[in-house]
């Protein structure tokens, strides 16, 4: 194998999505996981609800871990919730195949131009990024309804300070000031997070928000996937701060959803209800 040689009218430059076109290679050829029913229609696999928020040392991003085929549950424990390098994140909603390949390649773009320039991009850059490769995807949100919408988020080290940005079918890019919600659920936990947020929350208490706002997401749509402490599955949570990405532990957001659901029950928001180390357990209630 031979590396290609551009001439200096044709160089790609630090984009490795274009290194890919001007190679003669597809970026778009790629397994959307999709299948066929009976119909002979295309039935492909969507990642459902993501959520965001700022705190006052960075940003919390979250994802419930279910991924559905129409009526059909097809995955309960996808990632939704993706390091995009050391100090910034990526979640995604929509067609999980296609989302989750635009994921690399965007991993790989933030690598390959901090390798070739020896400085990363800043945040807003990978924001613009991102925002290309979404807008590169509108073919095939037109042609096989494959909608990608992503949200991006990190700590921007010049301003010293979270951020979060938002993006529609088109690419165009939306920076949101304190949060934002995304998926088939995500209107329901934009209306849990606008009643709790305020401003100067610390690690915690935006934790607490983001998983409260996946559950009550859960209550009201069916693609999103609520705590499963059967199969010991929960929602994925992640913080971006000046010490970089890291995701919480799945004992410690077990346990914060073990204290959701006690709070919520003792203020009677879950009736015939009880908690049993996690779990939680519906009371049969006799008829009058």
């Amino acid at each position: 194998m031979t590396l290609p040689i551009f001439s200096s009218g044709d160089d790609p430059g630090a984009s490795f999505q274009e290194l890919l076109r001007r190679s003669g290679l597809d970026s778009n050829a790629i397994s959307h996981g999709a299948n066929s029913n009976e119909r002979g229609l295309i039935e492909h696999v969507h990642a459902t609800t993501i959520v965001s928020l700022r705190y006052s040392d960075g940003v919390v991003m979250a994802g419930d871990r279910r991924a559905t085929a129409g009526v059909t549950i097809a995955n309960r424990a996808m990632q939704k919730v993706f390091p995009a390098d050391r100090y910034s994140g990526v979640s995604i909603s929509g067609s999980a195949g296609a989302a989750s390949e635009m994921v690399k390649l965007f991993q790989l773009e933030l690598e390959h131009y901090e390798k070739v320039e020896g400085s990363p991009l800043s945040l807003e850059g990978k924001a613009n990024r991102l925002s290309g490769m979404v807008r590169s995807n509108l073919p095939m949100v037109i042609q096989m309804g494959m909608v990608v919408i992503p949200i991006f988020a990190g700590y921007d080290l010049r301003r010293r300070v979270g951020r979060i940005f938002d993006f529609d079918i088109t690419g165009g890019r939306y920076e949101e000031k304190n949060h934002t919600a995304n998926g088939s659920g995500g209107r329901y936990a934009n209306s849990v997070i606008k009643l709790r947020w305020r401003e100067g929350l610390d690690r915690a208490a935006a934790i607490d928000i983001a998983i409260e706002a996946l559950f009550e997401a859960a209550d009201q749509d069916a693609a999103t996937g609520g705590p499963d402490s059967i199969r010991g599955i929960y929602p994925q949570v992640a913080t971006i701060a000046s010490d970089g990405y890291a995701e919480s532990d799945e004992h410690e957001v077990a346990q914060r959803f073990a204290l959701l659901v006690d709070r919520l029950r003792q203020a009677g928001g879950l009736p015939g209800a009880v908690n049993d180390g996690g779990r939680i357990l519906t009371q049969e209630v006799a008829p009058s």
